[in-house]
């Protein structure tokens, strides 16, 4: 009698917490508003993460708002402008991250490689618009709650965001502007349960803000699921793709790292495949909160709240096949899409 009930405690709260997780978590109501938010440079599965914004965006999937970029590294608009026009999308706007930021680079050089190959407009940082004001702009303009961000860097622009006050766009507060026009937050941050990862590393103060005031529901993909899907050899082997930017740049940067051999990991791509996909056929969720200590690190807590990370539940080598095939999206229009 002990086991039974033992058993249906453990099964009340199996069917309990994937009955919340969906509540907070519920599947994406296509066609998806979107805003990117990228660190566009130092590492390159950005470019991986928003050739899929692009590929679903062109089945119909979402529709992208606009892209911002959370560094300051010299390159990000133009590279960011780069993508939006090489896939039919010159006029997504495009917002930079002022003030007080992060600047890191690219030190495999391919930002600097595919704005001198590829068309674009936007040539400097200066002639975006600032990424605040984008995204006060944005949300105001939108129904509520039909606004999912998908976050894949610093989280310096939410941070600012949450900071802001009423303006020309709205008579709202950042965190009142968020809570009524943002259906949910998708974030490639972390390492859970605990441990150091770049994007909250980077900028501890907006990521602590982030963590601790963001008035909705935030869904992690973390380090640790990222890490283990490779993906970009077939993408470079694939010799009906050329005069591609996505192409060039995973062949000028996988063969500059040995243990990008095999591919490069494949943590950006995860956000922006669960934010439109939704993770209930491919992963779990561990519901929780998301705890910044002052050093960088990050601990996952076992609380109520309204943050939860990614479990894997298809295995890594299955979920690879899939970035693989949509890292490989082409233009509509183009040859290999014909």
């Amino acid at each position: 009698m002990l086991h039974r009930r033992f058993f249906l405690v453990i099964i009340f709260i199996c069917i309990y917490g994937f009955a919340r997780s969906q509540s907070v978590f519920p599947p994406p109501q296509h066609p998806i508003r979107v805003i990117f938010d990228t660190d566009f440079g130092p590492d390159y599965d950005d470019v991986g993460a928003i050739t899929l914004l692009h590929g679903f965006a062109d089945s119909g999937f979402i529709k992208i708002l606009a892209t911002v970029a959370s560094s300051k590294h010299k390159n990000a608009a133009a590279a960011i402008n780069v993508f939006n026009t090489y896939f039919n999308r010159p006029e997504i706007p495009i917002g930079v991250v002022r003030g007080n930021a992060v600047a890191l680079g690219d030190k495999q050089h391919w930002t600097d490689s595919v704005i001198s190959r590829y068309p674009h407009k936007i040539r400097s940082n200066e002639e975006a618009e600032d990424a605040l004001d984008l995204y006060r702009k944005i949300l105001a303009s939108q129904p509520d709650r039909s606004v999912t961000i998908i976050t894949v860097g610093f989280l310096t622009n939410l941070a600012h965001l949450l900071e802001s006050g009423p303006d020309k766009y709205s008579a709202l507060n950042g965190p009142d502007l968020v809570r009524k026009k943002v259906a949910g937050l998708i974030c490639m941050a972390g390492r859970f349960p605990s441990g150091k990862e770049f994007n909250l590393d980077q900028d501890v103060v907006a990521s602590k803000k982030v963590m601790e005031t963001w008035p909705g529901p935030i869904l992690f993909s973390g380090f640790e699921i990222g890490q283990k899907i490779k993906t970009g050899l077939p993408l470079i082997h694939n010799n009906k793709i050329q005069l591609s930017p996505v192409k060039d740049v995973f062949t000028i940067c996988i063969p500059m790292a040995a243990e990008d051999s095999v591919g490069r990991m494949s943590w950006d791509e995860t956000a922006v495949f669960v934010a439109v996909k939704g993770w209930r056929n491919y992963y779990d969720l561990q519901m929780g909160d998301c705890l910044i200590n002052s050093d960088g690190t990050d601990e996952w807590i076992d609380r109520g709240g309204m943050k939860a990370h990614l479990i894997e539940k298809k295995s890594p080598q299955e979920m690879a096949t899939i970035i693989n095939q949509l890292i490989m999206h082409q233009p509509v229009g183009s040859s290999t899409n014909k």
